[in-house]
């Protein structure tokens, strides 16, 4: 449970057996269980970076409690202010939202990690100080408005304008339907089936399904869901035991590049095309730098 000490840089772990509630880990987010079991997905970040941490999850013996173990592969995402990640039903993507300065999506093939789609949902941000007309757009985009339905490689995306954008993550292409009319979506879920559940601001709560006529309704197996748990967990270590300081440990990407502690401390250099959080680790490297060098 995410901030359950009234902080929101911690975390409650409560055990269901016997109702027992001990100090989880530090994250900002709820944690996303990945459908092939035995893997989660949660978020820490400061106001440079954030990373999404994956941990393998033990079962006690006998009635113990479980473990969750990190695990050293990680996303690292530019800013802060994202939402709780998203597993597809196959566990073949993972989704992200947010990010506290644009409304954006990326979604990451698993267990590569390979990012497959980043976009923004409205117009870029303008820089700061953010005009009333920015604020009030990006305010209208729900933080609440992707999910993963039951047919694989599909992601949907509810809008302002009350209607579901479809999008095929394979071919890229991106089908608009109607789904409220004079009411703009206020976020967007989906039924242990699959079915989609949009709620609109004038208080509609629609149910939607996908045409049984549609060539994507086949759903997800578990089989796959499973091989796909397997495979990322068997191409990472577990963070050592005394590992206290995470991140000297952990090897990261963004899904294109990928990045381990030691490169990381000695990056003096950026572009401007650089994400943030790597431009300021690289002024931060060269300061410190040049301090020693006195």
């Amino acid at each position: 449970m995410q901030g359950g000490s009234g902080d929101w840089e911690s975390s409650d772990a409560l055990d269901l057996a016997s109702g027992t509630i001990g100090a989880g880990p530090r994250w900002d987010t709820g944690v996303a269980e990945h459908p092939g079991g035995g893997l989660i997905a949660t978020l820490t970040s400061d106001q440079g970076a954030t990373h999404c941490l994956f941990a393998r999850v033990d079962q006690g013996a006998g009635a113990g409690p479980a473990v969750m173990r990190p695990l050293r592969r990680a996303l690292i995402l530019d800013c802060d202010g994202y939402t709780t990640p998203l597993f597809s039903a196959d566990g073949r993507h993972l989704a992200i939202r947010g990010n506290a300065y644009d409304n954006s999506v990326e979604v990451f093939e698993f267990p590569s990690l390979r990012r497959v789609l980043g976009t923004r949902l409205g117009e870029p941000s303008p820089g700061y100080p953010y005009p009333q007309e920015w604020l009030d757009q990006m305010r209208s985009w729900s933080r609440h408005n992707i999910v993963f339905g039951k047919q694989p490689g599909l992601l949907w995306v509810a809008t302002p304008a009350g209607t579901l954008v479809e999008v095929d993550l394979e071919s890229r292409l991106a089908v608009e339907h109607e789904a409220l009319t004079g009411s703009r979506s206020s976020a967007l879920g989906v039924t242990a089936t699959g079915e989609l559940l949009v709620a609109g601001s004038g208080g509609e709560l629609v149910l939607l399904s996908v045409r049984s006529a549609s060539p994507r309704t086949r759903t997800a197996s578990t089989d796959a869901s499973r091989a796909a748990a397997v495979a990322f967990l068997q191409s990472t270590e577990d963070v050592p035991d005394d590992g206290a300081d995470l991140e000297t440990h952990l090897v990261l990407t963004d899904g294109t590049r990928t990045w381990k502690a030691d490169d990381l401390a000695t990056t003096t250099a950026a572009d401007t095309t650089d994400p943030t959080w790597l431009q300021l680790l690289a002024a931060v490297n060269a300061v410190q730098g040049q301090g020693q060098s006195k």
